[in-house]
């Protein structure tokens, strides 16, 4: 046999195993591990689904439709730190939590539209812009570094934090429709489907303080209308996650079912309390989770310089 033969033998038997390495890499690992999901394919690689690891599931997704009917967010805030805490990426987690949202959003529309605070024409124009966004956003998660999308979250939760303690809404306005403020929404939108896309929250964090602030609607306005626009938002842009491969379903669903049955809890609660009390538990959450997120952005700097 000649040499050249046996070159040849040799590469092709190297590239066969490193097609297997690459194949047996994409395989899900844990409990849900093995066969992949026939409709989505295989889950993302990292999470914990022990025991314990869903458990921990089951009680984020307690806390988020707590929050989300509280708030009239969609919970990613409290799904994409808990999801890298169990062991994805900041990618798989973002696009994780994306999913989440669709059942919680719903749940909690329902929560705010019998009491009749959901504004549906201007849930439609935010809602025609962050369709927009949320497709710029998840091709951005797709190609941005994780390092970035860290950072990107920190600064985010600096912007929302400042304008709840520095802003209290109404509880007796209602949004004043015009050319105008249809086209306003519409950028607006656009805005929080970008940011809904990239950093996996559903964008009431940023849609309530701004419908409070820019249009004049009243906390529990702008907390219905917030869940109602970001419900097909959430179902697009995890639609655009799906196809890249980005989403955890499994974890996904857990989360999103278990905050869907406690999402009108939330609302009442949201009812009961003053506006100001509302905007003031907000803001406490979330300089909590601001000191968490900036601490795990430092440590992954430090990280990324020394590898350097």
């Amino acid at each position: 046999m000649k040499k050249s033969d046996i070159s040849n033998i040799s590469n092709a038997e190297s590239v066969e195993r490193a097609e297997e390495s690459v194949r047996s890499s994409v395989q899900p690992s844990g409990k849900f591990g093995g066969k992949a999901d026939r409709l989505f394919g295989a889950d993302p690689v990292g999470l914990d689904e022990s025991a314990r690891g869903i458990a921990v599931l089951v009680i984020v997704g307690v806390a988020v439709g707590l929050l989300s009917g509280m708030f009239g967010i969609g919970g990613g805030t409290v799904i994409v730190p808990a999801l890298v805490w169990l062991g994805l990426t900041q990618r798989n987690a973002a696009a994780t939590s994306m999913l989440a949202i669709v059942p919680t959003s719903i749940s909690g529309v329902i929560s705010y539209a019998t009491c009749g605070n959901v504004d549906w024409l201007a849930a439609l124009l935010l809602f025609c812009g962050m369709f927009v966004g949320g497709q710029i956003g998840s091709w951005l998660l797709s190609r941005l570094p994780e390092l970035v999308l860290r950072w990107i979250f920190v600064v985010f939760l600096v912007f929302v934090v400042f304008n709840q303690i520095s802003f209290v809404p109404s509880r007796d306005q209602h949004i004043a429709m015009s050319a105008l403020t249809g086209v306003c929404l519409v950028l607006l939108g656009v805005v929080i489907g970008i940011l809904a896309g990239l950093l996996g929250i559903g964008g009431g964090a940023l849609a309530v303080p701004a419908l409070s602030m820019l249009f004049g609607a009243s906390d529990l306005i702008a907390r219905g209308t917030s869940l109602l626009a970001m419900f097909p938002n959430s179902i697009t842009t995890s639609v655009a996650n799906l196809k890249r491969r980005l989403v955890h379903v499994k974890a996904a669903l857990i989360i999103g079912l278990v905050a869907a049955v406690t999402a009108p809890f939330g609302t009442w609660i949201a009812g009961a309390v003053s506006p100001r009390v509302g905007s003031i538990m907000f803001a406490i959450y979330l300089c909590v989770l601001l000191i968490r997120s900036l601490f795990v952005a430092v440590k992954a700097t430090r990280s990324a310089r020394a590898s350097s």
